[in-house]
């Protein structure tokens, strides 16, 4: 059985420039403030109901009361406040009602596709479609689950053909997947949490596969992530909507996933960690040896690998 994550990646990433001086600006929408309420469930509320954390990038910093001219005029924005190396900006948009402009109206009119910060040019219309999975579904993500990237129509009913069952979860890929880890121990490292949701229908799939003895194939590290936090100590997947912030490194005991298909992925990160754990540490280094010595491309849009377990 293999299972993807079919979460979309939202045009999260906002240019403009502060009114006043007219230097250049930089958001990336991260979250809303309100406790409890997710990016997905945030990009439908009326525009003037919240206020939002964003990565940004500009000049001089960002001063509350600031007003920011976004996506050539399309909209403005206030800055609230800076707190945990986030600027927090309240956008505007005319009387709050069940009418008002959304965010996501606003991202899918004037926002660009946020493509990792080593491809150092503005997304365009293709980067829009070429950083999406063919099956994404839902708006709820600031970075795609790159190991889905891989494949195409073709490809997935080829593995259908082989009679492969395909089954699809949700985790909303936020800062959790990205944040580096920087504490001194890596116990001491707290991941950002992110959305996730299991259907119903896909939990049974799942446990009648391995009831069955078949194998869960994830693709991905966010679908490891997502499946191991609705899992008892038995394997057993629970369906449902929750807030993860599940860290897995070396030592940890997987419960659901027998195989990970995975990209190559940068040093100090959670990702790598994730990987080691699933394939031994000297395992996993030694395929980045080689990776390294026969030219593999590593990130978003590298080459990928697949990992089995053996014990």
């Amino acid at each position: 059985m293999w299972v993807f994550n079919d979460t979309k990646v939202v045009k999260a990433r906002l240019l403009g420039s502060k009114q006043k001086t007219g230097g250049r600006v930089e958001l990336l929408v991260v979250e809303p403030t309100q406790e409890g309420l997710t990016l997905e469930e945030g990009l439908q509320k009326p525009l003037q109901n919240l206020s939002w954390r964003c990565l940004g990038k500009t000049g001089k910093g960002f001063k509350p009361g600031e007003k920011l001219l976004l996506g050539e005029g399309a909209a403005t924005a206030e800055v609230v406040c800076q707190e945990e190396g986030f600027v927090v900006v309240r956008f505007e948009g005319g009387e709050a009602s069940s009418t008002s402009p959304t965010l996501s109206t606003l991202l899918n009119t004037c926002g660009h596709t946020p493509l990792p910060p080593y491809i150092r040019r503005t997304a365009d219309s293709e980067d829009a479609r070429r950083y999406q999975t063919v099956f994404a579904k839902a708006e709820g993500s600031i970075a795609a689950p790159t190991a889905g990237l891989h494949f195409s129509p073709t490809l997935l009913e080829a593995l259908k053909a082989r009679g492969a069952r395909l089954a699809f979860v949700r985790l909303n890929v936020g800062l959790g997947t990205f944040l580096p880890v920087r504490a001194a121990r890596v116990e001491e490292h707290r991941m950002h949490a992110e959305s996730c949701c299991i259907l119903p229908e896909t939990a049974r799939l799942l446990n009648d596969t391995r009831a069955a003895g078949g194998r869960v194939v994830a693709v991905g590290t966010t679908v490891v992530r997502c499946l191991e936090s609705f899992a008892d100590e038995a394997g057993r997947v629970q369906a449902g909507n929750q807030q993860t912030d599940i860290f897995i490194f070396p030592g940890y005991r997987f419960r659901v996933v027998q195989a990970l298909l995975t990209n190559f992925h940068l040093p100090n990160s959670t990702l790598l960690m994730l990987v080691a754990a699933f394939g031994g540490r000297e395992e996993t280094l030694a395929a980045y040896r080689e990776a390294v010595a026969l030219g593999y491309r590593f990130y978003s849009f590298g080459d990928a690998m697949l990992l089995e377990k053996t014990l």
